[in-house]
């Protein structure tokens, strides 16, 4: 079996409000997917049926191929977005506590802490209470109780809440770190950036409903409009840039670079290549920036959530 969480057909409702409608993913083994939408969208309500915490009204969930069961609590580390440490408990007796509510023995716990706390150089937090850190600090407690059982899945909700970039970066690299060592993971948020540097596969819900999901590569793809921007010098400019639109499409360009001229985003048709759009141009100027307009993980959150 190639996916490790499949969620069939899921739908919950509360009171007359519709929070999930048939909604249905499932996360290769190994992956980061990226669980995405606007507020409201539905997603926390999914990733509290996955996590046990409310049951679905129809529909099935699957964990590693078998229905999910409560036991399944100990293969899942759940970061939620609304943290949940005991503000005036010591950091290093909050963690042994959590790790053991996971099947850790005290002793293991310890070692695997000890590993955590030196790695992310936090050793001295041990006996302070978390109420004395602050909210980036309390983060990072937070991710290292959510990773110490080594669960199959982890759920990441807004995981850099809080965090500078330095912080937000060291944790971006542990997990993906965590990613090569077999883990799989879920991870929501509204940064895209994050996505774009995370995930492997997305969906994204709106309104209840899943609009959209796939491998993040090829929905890109769809999604291209086989533009390219382009950055030129020319002697003479305004006559280049007539010369560009009689024989292209030519869009305003937003793209940033350095001492040129002319900077167009030009769009091509289905019969004409990228090397004939580059040999006109270059018989025209030089050519110092020439791109593929790739769209972003925003962009098409954007133009899908509009079109839906």
């Amino acid at each position: 079996m190639n996916d490790l969480l499949v969620a069939d057909a899921v739908s919950k409702s509360f009171g007359n409000f519709k929070a999930l409608n048939q909604v249905s993913i499932a996360v290769p083994k190994g992956s980061i997917f990226g669980l995405l939408g606007p507020n409201g969208a539905g997603k926390t309500t999914l990733i509290r049926i996955i996590n046990q915490i409310t049951m679905p009204d129809e529909g099935r969930v699957f964990l590693d191929g078998q229905p999910l069961k409560p036991e399944h609590v100990r293969d899942i580390g759940y970061l939620p977005e609304e943290r949940g440490l005991y503000k005036s408990m010591k950091v290093g007796e909050q963690c042994l506590y959590l790790a053991q509510l996971k099947g850790l023995s005290k002793s293991e716990a310890k070692q695997r802490l000890k590993y955590w706390f030196d790695k992310l150089e936090i050793g001295d937090w041990w006996n302070k209470k978390i109420q004395e850190l602050s909210k980036g600090q309390a983060q990072k407690i937070q991710f290292v109780v959510t990773v110490l059982h080594q669960p199959k899945l982890l759920i990441f909700d807004e995981p850099f809440s809080g965090f500078d970039p330095i912080n937000a970066n060291l944790i971006k690299d542990e997990i993906l770190q965590l990613r090569e060592e077999g883990a799989t993971v879920i991870f929501s948020t509204h940064r895209m950036e994050s996505v774009e540097e995370l995930c492997d596969h997305i969906a994204l819900i709106h309104k209840s409903n899943k609009v959209l999901d796939g491998k993040l590569n090829d929905i890109k793809r769809q999604y291209k409009t086989n533009t390219f921007e382009v950055g030129l010098q020319a002697s003479n400019s305004d006559r280049v840039i007539t010369e560009i639109k009689n024989q292209f499409e030519v869009l305003p360009a937003t793209f940033k670079n350095l001492n040129d001229d002319v900077k167009l985003n030009v769009k091509l048709k289905e019969d004409v290549s990228p090397n004939d759009l580059l040999s006109f141009l270059t018989a025209k100027a030089e050519v110092h920036h020439f791109v593929e307009v790739i769209p972003s993980a925003s962009d098409i959150f954007i133009q899908t959530v509009k079109n839906n």
